[in-house]
């Protein structure tokens, strides 16, 4: 046969790349803005560490209260809309949030943006879907590194509002409108045309680039995945162009490998929300770091999982995503293991930026995975996942926080070691090495 690639994008391509970056950019740092302000929160309204971490759950509470919502308002209104929608009232509920006069009011405006952030990941990732068919090849994970830098970026915003004594709704105030602004700018370059019509480059027809892709719908979620037949019509998730047609897994396989996916992701979520909710309690806390200072616990768990991202492609290529997985579930375990095993500042913020890098692949990963498994209807995998997986951050900080109270904080910590061993034991399920591409046949 034949290999034909796939055309190159065109100019509504490449905006519409550069617009959903922008989206994914806006998501990580609207959050980001608030975090490094929880400790004077907490302070002000006086929380204990449990207190304080039922209050933060609030935030994945809504997320996954709202997050099977999200399928339905794409349908209806398209992607890109619901994204710029859900970042408006995102920035509503963090402006609300820093300026709550009460522990209950603090919960429910987390609640409210938790879900409103649960929206806009899955429109997002759904118009970033979109966009990588046009282009016949995986971007997904260079949009997660756009939201690590929004996230670097909020957070250094935030740790500089702090040193400047800017008051809490002043900062959270500007950084929303601003941040809102720009998601509004990228929803006018945003794709075109219904999110459920078939995706293809201006000068390819729907299967021009199926020779191109020879053996991709074999692709197998490790070993389990293996024993699966061909995917959806002929074409991986990076080139899908229509409904699963093909022999699909047996049902109770593919759920239970949608459960490990679910797990890994977790695994993930659970060492983000330990740099979302604790890592600048920590710092000032129990190791009395100075409140601009501990910010940089959260600024370099971010800052080295989006280097993690912009190489983790690279690397994936390599060495298989299930053997970068497993080094990173190890990286994360070793890394925060010392830093918890002797706590300096300095250490702490190294242990967090280990951890981070660990994690860096592993959210994607257990996204496109389930995007690509045989037997499901597309979108199917991606949305389960994308739910299932805040299941860490609504566990993370009450468990954290109990430990904490009735240990230290440094012992409720080692959640984050525990769930590198999580992913080490799990990541069978994710695929090994490609295979390389065979030679052109005349």
């Amino acid at each position: 046969m034949t290999l034909v690639a796939p055309a190159p994008p065109g100019l509504v391509e490449r905006r519409a790349r550069v617009a959903v970056a922008a989206l994914f950019f806006t998501n990580g740092a609207l959050l980001a803005n608030l975090i490094p302000r929880y400790p004077q929160i907490k302070a002000d309204l006086g929380l204990s560490n449990a207190a304080y971490g039922l209050s933060v759950a609030a935030f994945p509470t809504g997320a996954i209260v709202a997050g099977l919502a999200a399928g339905v308002l794409v349908r209806r209104f398209g992607s890109a809309s619901v994204a710029v929608a859900g970042t408006f009232l995102t920035a509503a509920g963090v402006l609300l949030a820093g300026v709550a006069p009460a522990v209950a009011v603090f919960a429910a405006v987390l609640f409210l943006a938790g879900a409103m952030d649960a929206i806009t990941d899955v429109a997002q990732n759904a118009h970033g879907l979109r966009v990588q068919r046009r282009y016949g090849r995986s971007i997904i994970n260079s949009f997660h590194a756009i939201w690590s830098i929004g996230a670097v970026t909020g957070g250094a915003t935030a740790a500089a509002a702090i040193a400047l004594d800017l008051p809490v709704g002043v900062h959270l105030g500007i950084s929303g409108a601003v941040l809102t602004v720009v998601a509004l700018v990228a929803w006018r370059f945003r794709l075109p045309g219904s999110e459920t019509e078939p995706e293809t480059t201006p000068d390819t027809t729907p299967h021009a680039d199926l020779d191109a892709r020879g053996d991709a719908d074999l692709r197998t979620a490790g070993d389990l995945r293996a024993e699966g037949g061909a995917g959806s019509g002929g074409e991986s998730a990076a080139g899908r162009t229509g409904p699963a047609v093909g022999r699909g897994l047996p049902g109770r396989r593919v759920w239970l490998i949608v459960g490990a996916l679910v797990l890994i992701a977790i695994g993930g979520t659970i060492v983000e929300d330990a740099g979302n909710s604790w890592a600048a309690v920590y710092l000032s806390g129990s190791l009395h770091a100075a409140a601009a200072v501990a910010a940089w616990g959260y600024i370099a768990l971010v800052g080295a999982q989006f280097i993690g991202r912009m190489i983790g492609d690279r690397l994936v290529d390599r060495f298989g995503q299930r053997t970068v997985a497993r080094a990173g579930g190890l990286i994360v375990a070793a890394g925060m293991g010392l830093a918890l095993a002797a706590p300096t500042v300095a250490g702490t913020i190294c242990g967090f930026a280990a951890a981070g890098f660990g994690v860096a692949t592993l959210v994607p990963a257990a996204m496109h995975e389930a995007d690509e498994l045989p037997g499901l209807k597309p979108g199917t995998g991606l949305t389960v996942v994308s739910w299932l997986m805040r299941l860490g951050f609504l566990l993370s900080p009450p468990v954290v926080g109990a430990i904490a109270d009735a240990t230290s904080l440094r012992a409720g910590l080692l959640v984050v070691p525990f769930a590198g061993v999580l992913v080490i034991l799990l990541a069978g399920v994710l695929q090994p090495r490609r295979r390389a591409a065979p030679a052109p046949l005349g």
